[in-house]
């Protein structure tokens, strides 16, 4: 009996092969560039700075060997500063992305729709009000954060989560919260808000083990839980009855992925203060960079830990004075968030 004769793969299925090929080529090129940025502003920002130290030098201190000048250097000061900046930029990207395409909006960004808000509000009451610092600071953000996120989700709730209700729900509140965190440093003591300001303009400066450890801990914990859910993110996408359709759970899906991303934020925002634009910004230079239809969770972390890393580096020796990393990120990102808007104004669209 002969064996039954199979026709050729079609030209449309050749074609569709081809394209996932492509992408996921282009993705892997993307994902290895930025790492290999990444190591090296890492080293950079270890062997940089008033002192030059060879690359040797910083090895060894890795190593737990004790180097005359390096070991305090490298070790106490330079290498706690440089992991945060990777650990708060992973963290900021990798969420920031989660917002954006869960929500189907680049404007759905933690910056933006009040959770860093909220983090920075309640880190001002603990310091100005309260006269805390330290860890204390760090629990009552990262507590006010994943409030602030549960009362935006609450408040957009009806029959599912709008994207476009949720960011104006979360824009409202924002305002709200900007304006308590005015009021509370208009009655500061000076020294009160000078360290209010520090923390709330975002930096890395006198980072210590003790504020990175819990950031990088919450990194390990929560970013498997956002990559396990990769695929339903990519679903949901596509719209809820799409992503139904296809066998994703929308609501609970949803909820893993804001419960999530809204711990990385709140536990980077704690341990280096609310660094604007990096969560807002991270996004969209993956997406770029990738190209359609291609997961932008790991991309858009590099970005993020690249961009706090740069900038950073940028803050400390591109001037005459140095400055808090989120001043830098700031100047980048807000001409982006005046385009953004006034580019969905031109086409018809609307936030």
């Amino acid at each position: 009996m002969s064996a039954p004769v199979t026709s050729p793969p079609s030209a449309t299925l050749r074609a569709v092969v081809r394209g996932r090929s492509r992408r996921a080529a282009r993705r892997r090129l993307v994902v290895l560039v930025l790492l290999v940025l990444v190591v090296a502003g890492f080293a950079a920002s270890l062997m940089y700075g008033q002192t030059y130290y060879p690359p040797g030098e910083v090895l060894r201190v890795i190593g737990g060997e004790q180097v005359p000048g390096a070991s305090f250097t490298v070790g106490r000061l330079r290498l706690p500063r440089a992991v945060l900046a990777v650990v708060a930029g992973f963290s900021f990207g990798l969420a920031g992305v989660t917002f954006q395409t869960m929500l189907r909006n680049p404007l759905a960004s933690p910056d933006i729709i009040g959770i860093s808000a909220g983090a920075s509000a309640a880190a001002a009451i603990a310091i100005v009000t309260l006269s805390l610092s330290g860890t204390a600071v760090s629990v009552l953000a990262i507590g006010a954060g994943l409030g602030v996120a549960l009362l935006v989700y609450g408040l957009a709730f009806k029959d599912g989560v709008v994207g476009t209700r949720l960011i104006l729900i979360g824009i409202g509140i924002s305002a709200m919260l900007d304006s308590v965190t005015s009021y509370v440093l208009s009655r500061a003591a000076e020294w009160d808000l000078q360290e209010a300001m520090r923390w709330l303009t975002g930096s890395l400066n006198g980072t210590t083990w003790e504020e990175t450890v819990p950031a990088v801990v919450a990194l390990a914990v929560l970013a498997p839980v956002l990559l396990a859910c990769g695929r339903d993110l990519s679903a949901l996408r596509l719209g809820d009855d799409t992503a139904a359709a296809l066998g994703v759970r929308v609501e609970r899906t949803r909820i893993t992925l804001i419960v999530a991303a809204v711990g990385l934020i709140a536990f980077a925002t704690a341990a280096a203060g609310p660094i604007a634009f990096v969560a807002f910004l991270s996004g969209p230079i993956a997406a770029r960079l990738v190209g359609p239809g291609s997961s932008l969770l790991v991309p858009a972390g590099l970005v993020g830990a690249l961009l706090v890393l740069s900038a950073d580096f940028v803050g400390q020796f591109a001037f005459a004075h140095r400055y808090p990393v989120g001043v830098v990120t700031g100047v980048l990102g807000a001409p982006y968030l005046l385009y953004l808007i006034i580019r969905t104004h031109r086409s018809g669209g609307s936030l």
